[in-house]
């Protein structure tokens, strides 16, 4: 079985910037809680609770005075005034990039326009983009777009999470424009991006995506892919996979997953295709 390495693969900016915040905490010896995951890699979470780090899902669930670190998902206005008026220590890890979007949601907001918010309703980076615009709604495919009532507003600025298909973002803002007036910042992150486009032009028979389950952004690389696809988040998972008849592998990551995992996953493939 041929093996090839598709690039880039390993942390983007983000995942790296966020992860670096962690790890200087872990240096200063205090409990540290996070709200939700740092990343979505359940490797990458897993070391950091081995550190002492604590996970919750809701800020009420952190004693007053305590160490939060905000996940790279970002979170709402809201969370952060609670945080300020029970006096917690926030350390941000936010994206820069979902940070821009935030940014923009609120300036949309601020204009009078209405929100429309390219997503997945569930996902944190969404709900925290949600809290900078008041009635923002949430449009998740195309479909969803073409049953938007054309007389229910006029002019809309729309934004999109940073780790959803890259031609399912253009699809609705295409959808979008052609049922209102609107202004648009609505596109995915770069990392995101470069990985789906290396993905759509791999010839190969076959695809693994190295993340965990969990991870929008590895969910992703799998979709795009115009061959079969495989999926694993641990060595475990990969050794639980039938490759049998794969004649030309293509291997790629998520932007959260650590690069020791990719490593240890090629080395892997490669002893066993021999």
């Amino acid at each position: 079985m041929k093996i090839e390495i598709l690039t880039p693969h390993g942390f983007c900016a983000g995942v790296k910037g966020a992860l670096d915040k962690a790890l200087r905490l872990a240096e200063e010896g205090a409990l540290v809680y996070c709200l939700h995951e740092i990343v979505h890699n359940e490797i990458v979470v897993e070391s950091l609770r081995n550190r002492g780090f604590r996970f919750v899902e809701d800020i009420g669930e952190i004693p007053n005075g305590s160490t939060v670190l905000f996940s790279a998902h970002g979170v709402s206005p809201s969370v952060r005034k609670e945080a300020f008026a029970r006096s917690l220590r926030v350390v941000d890890a936010t994206c820069p990039f979902v940070m821009r979007v935030h940014k923009a949601a609120k300036a949309f907001s601020d204009a009078g326009l209405q929100v429309i918010v390219i997503g997945k309703k569930t996902h944190a980076e969404v709900k925290g983009i949600l809290g900078e615009a008041p009635g923002a709604m949430v449009v998740a495919s195309a479909e969803e777009a073409r049953r938007l009532e054309p007389g229910a507003f006029v002019r809309a600025g729309v934004v999109s999470q940073t780790t959803m298909n890259a031609d399912d973002v253009a699809e609705i803002v295409a959808v979008l424009a052609g049922k209102f007036e609107i202004e648009s910042t609505a596109e995915v992150c770069n990392a995101t991006k470069e990985r789906q486009d290396a993905v759509k032009a791999f010839g190969g028979d076959a695809l693994l995506v190295l993340g965990s389950a969990n991870s929008s952004n590895t969910r992703r690389l799998a979709e795009v892919a115009r061959c079969k696809t495989f999926r694993a988040g641990t060595l475990d998972e990969l050794r639980a996979l039938d490759l049998s008849g794969i004649r030309h592998l293509g291997v790629t990551s998520g932007a959260s997953t650590p690069e020791s995992f990719f490593e240890e996953a090629v080395r892997f493939l490669l002893q066993s295709s021999m």
